[in-house]
């Protein structure tokens, strides 16, 4: 038979282009990411809506997680990063590793450092497998949005990023939270959720010298104690009977985090944004678990006695007696909504008796609310949101001090006076000015 040397050289060719693009094919699916389940997707995107991702991740007016977020700390502005699907600017380069190592160790695919205002101390403690349920939901629901990042603009020497890399010996620790045996199912659950994905701490911890969070969990006495966020208070969540959760049952927790109201209190500022974006869409038993934790958790300043109602001031202002400094314009601004009895009226208008915000050591939230007003979280279990005026406008800083104090010594309260300098210093950080200066 003759042969063609030609064709043999065809065939041969051939044959190896359909070895290499096999082999291509299959190298190509080797690399490429995993196909998630839709299952792993609604899960990572329970996780997402849990940690509260586009809270952060979203700025005012622009596209879903396309970053941009200015974020106060106390060594400058961090502006949070595009994490979208997109490849030039967000994270449509990373593979699973490479987003885990950002989520957790807090470095970044390029190896930047990144600042912990991206609460990586917390979620070091989350799950391999729940890290990649996030990562599977945002490369499949996520909109790719093409947004550059902006540079952090942090003082000096905070500015170098390498000094995270001892600041992430000292504060970070990493792997999951390990079960405690002797706990049940749904505290160790919420340990999980608080200290972790929720990553409760990030806010309401207070911070050291460093920045870092001076406690991770219950062996910390300060874990949950209360700190300031961007000139706000976040309150104590720990058992304290007065300025904590002592007085609130598991229930009412429970009611507070998916309505943004209970007997209690009424959610304002940031914590409204966190209940409408995030823990009102929680499962029934992930709230419940989140409850049972920090009802677990002794108080930080040792409150133990509970708040006692006093009517002394009430029935003053029920006859109409305004001898306390404040008391006109606590009846003036105030009482039409708050009442003479400072209880409010139950899950509409908040109490001033008694609540946690109200006889915070520190005011800042207080201040915060009489001089910018405030509104309620939006859920899906109320027709509308309430807001508060702001009354920065109209009162200046001693006629504010006065009302502040007046509320906070008040029907059993026994916090500390409010000075002028106080609301002056806040009054300047907000820019809230007086328009009737006399």
């Amino acid at each position: 038979m003759h042969h063609n040397k030609n064709g043999t050289a065809m065939r041969g060719f051939a044959i190896g282009w359909l070895a290499w693009m096999t082999w291509l094919s299959v190298s190509t699916a080797w690399a490429a990411p995993p196909t998630a389940s839709q299952a792993q997707v609604e899960r990572g995107r329970y996780l997402a809506r849990v940690a509260n991702c586009v809270a952060c991740h979203t700025a005012e007016g622009g596209a879903p997680m396309a970053g941009g977020l200015p974020l106060q700390t106390g060594a400058g502005t961090v502006y949070s990063t595009n994490i979208t699907p997109e490849a030039s600017t967000g994270l449509g380069r990373y593979s699973l590793d490479d987003f885990d190592r950002a989520v957790r160790r807090g470095v970044a695919r390029d190896g930047r450092r990144l600042y912990p205002a991206m609460p990586y101390p917390s979620y070091a403690r989350m799950t391999r497998d729940d890290v990649a349920a996030v990562y599977a939901w945002l490369r499949a629901e996520v909109k790719p949005v093409a947004q550059t990042n902006r540079d952090a603009q942090m003082r000096w020497p905070y500015s170098m990023r390498w000094l995270m890399v001892p600041w992430n010996l000292l504060h970070l620790e990493e792997g999951p939270i390990p079960a405690s045996a002797d706990r049940g199912a749904a505290w160790n659950r919420g340990a999980y959720l608080v200290q972790a994905v929720a990553h409760c701490g990030a806010c309401h911890t207070p911070r050291g010298t460093l920045f870092g969070e001076k406690g991770t969990d219950t062996r910390s006495r300060e874990f949950l104690s209360g700190a300031t966020v961007e000139g706000w208070s976040a309150t104590n969540l720990t058992g304290d009977m007065l300025t904590g959760l002592g007085a609130w049952s598991l229930a009412e927790i429970v009611e507070y985090l998916h309505t943004g109201r209970n007997a209690h209190a009424t959610s304002f500022g940031p914590m409204s944004t966190v209940i409408a974006s995030s823990t009102q869409y929680m499962t029934p038993g992930d709230l419940d678990a989140v409850a049972t934790y920090l009802k677990s958790i002794p108080g930080a300043r040792r409150e133990a006695e509970p708040f006692r109602y006093d009517a002394t001031v009430a029935t003053q202002l029920e006859q109409g007696r305004f001898d306390t400094a404040g008391a006109r314009q606590y009846a003036t601004y105030c009482m039409p909504c708050h009442n003479a009895s400072g209880k409010g009226y139950e899950r509409v208008f908040p109490p001033l008796a008694g609540n946690p915000t109200v006889v915070d050591p520190n005011p800042a939230s207080l201040v915060n609310l009489l001089l910018n007003g405030a509104v309620t979280a939006r859920v899906n279990t109320a027709p509308t949101d309430y807001h508060m005026p702001g009354y920065g406008w109209t009162m200046e800083d001693q006629e504010l001090a006065h009302l502040l104090t007046f509320i906070r010594s008040s029907w059993g309260n026994r916090a500390a006076p409010v000075t002028a300098q106080t609301v002056a210093e806040r009054r300047k950080a907000t820019g809230k000015q007086a328009t009737n200066a006399r």
